[in-house]
């Protein structure tokens, strides 16, 4: 240990970092272990659709490798759309009644032990005062099963209408979400595990997991994928995470944008630690467009962030501060994708006052939905309003080339192998529903 540190304070020295510079982390990230079979069973259950209402939509529908986790689009199409990606379109056959309201994040790192809260505004996060260690608004008795946040977080997408579950009544799992059935017998739940304990191949797996006489319940399920997330997307061996272990050296672009990033561009302020993020919430006047996070009772479009959770004023417009792993490969970016393009978004960093008053909805990348409302906040000047006055950044001025050393500094972010995942996409799943490619 302390070899290592004397070689990462001499390359410091070497590369003339500034005495008033942020800190650099430790490239000591602690990933849990699971099973081989539990993570196999994990990788056929994420891309398998028979998890959805429908049997249409499987988790890597949103969060595929082609896409670096994510969809590749600002605002997704769940239940009701045919296709992946950028290329995703409705079904004129099972319309969506809307966009999904968020941009779906990455999985990079997500089992590794910082990540404590998940989801934009962290209404999954971890609290080791509640009896098993996970806070959720839905309330702790729906926690009970779950070994950790990243398996918890599977609840989710599968009971949200607009994801997973489908439309209100459209099948037996939107069906039961509407009458509020969630656990217990006739349960949405309940119907999912059923439906996957029933497959053979399926059960076999779950054989060598659980124990052949455990009935299979929704958290094995939720259990399993979390184990194969944590392991096929950790990504902690980047070009940045050599250079920290004195393995490697950087570019002189790539060193510049690094002494900008933990310097006087403020950076790592909020995006510190080896992953770069606080796993905080800061409001930084994040153009709103898509429908926003509101209950189906609210008849507006704005989304309020971290206020939804907490219930403070203090935190309306927070989100939570995403990890910047892979970041070149993520876009689009922000909670709501609004910005297609990451040199876009971190010149929003630089002044996201004016970034927000001057936004043209032509930045973001969304998939043609016939009577989608998008622009029902930039349209309000009072709602515009109260999203600047939340901010927290103040203005950095950088050149062009300060920039571009930055995202060059960004690029060094990139672990190719995480990037790829390391077991990849299977060729078939025991359903036999067609995996997404």
């Amino acid at each position: 240990m302390i070899t290592r540190i004397l070689v990462v304070l001499s390359l410091l020295f070497a590369h003339g970092a500034l005495a008033q510079d942020a800190p650099l982390p430790a490239a000591d990230a602690v990933f849990p272990e699971a099973p081989e079979a539990q993570v196999a069973l994990g990788r056929l259950l994420f891309y398998d659709p028979i998890l959805s209402g429908s049997r249409t939509v499987a988790c890597a529908t949103c969060h595929h490798p082609r896409f670096g986790t994510s969809d590749g689009v600002s605002l997704g199409v769940g239940d009701g759309g045919i296709g992946l990606g950028p290329e995703r379109r409705v079904d004129p056959k099972n319309m969506p009644e809307r966009r999904v309201a968020r941009n779906a994040p990455a999985l990079f790192n997500l089992g590794a032990a910082g990540f404590t809260s998940l989801f934009h505004d962290g209404r999954l996060e971890a609290d080791a005062s509640l009896p098993d260690g996970i806070r959720t608004p839905m309330g702790t008795e729906m926690v009970a099963g779950f070994d950790s946040v990243l398996s918890a977080q599977a609840m989710f997408p599968v009971l949200a209408g607009d994801e997973m579950a489908g439309h209100r009544g459209e099948n037996d799992v939107s069906l039961a979400t509407s009458r509020g059935l969630i656990t217990g017998p006739g349960g949405a739940w309940s119907i999912i595990a059923a439906r996957v304990a029933a497959i053979p191949d399926y059960r076999a797996r779950f054989d060598r997991v659980i124990g052949a006489d455990a009935p299979v319940r929704f958290t094995d399920i939720a259990n399993a994928i979390a184990a194969f997330t944590a392991f096929e997307w950790r990504a902690d061996d980047s070009p940045f995470d050599r250079y920290l272990r004195g393995e490697a050296d950087l570019p002189p672009a790539q060193m510049r944008g690094l002494r900008l990033f933990y310097g006087k561009a403020g950076c790592a302020a909020c995006h510190s630690g080896q992953f770069q993020t606080d796993d905080a919430f800061h409001a930084i006047a994040m153009p709103q467009i898509g429908p926003g996070k509101a209950a189906t009772f609210e008849n507006h479009q704005r989304d309020e962030g971290r206020m939804r959770v907490t219930g403070r004023p203090e935190d309306a417009y927070r989100f939570r501060t995403p990890s910047l792993r892979n970041v070149t490969a993520t876009a689009p970016y922000g909670h709501d994708g609004a910005y297609a393009t990451l040199e876009a978004v971190v010149r929003h960093h630089l002044d996201p006052v004016a970034s927000l008053m001057a936004y043209d909805i032509g930045q973001a990348t969304l998939p043609d939905l016939p009577g989608a409302v998008d622009e029902w906040v930039l349209a309000r000047p009072d709602e515009m309003r109260a999203i600047s006055e939340a901010n927290e950044l103040a203005p950095v001025a950088l050149s062009d080339a300060e920039l571009a050393d930055l995202l060059a500094f960004l690029g060094a972010l990139t672990d190719e192998a995480g990037l790829a995942g390391r077991l990849g996409v299977p060729d078939a799943v025991p359903s036999g529903l067609p995996v997404p490619r």
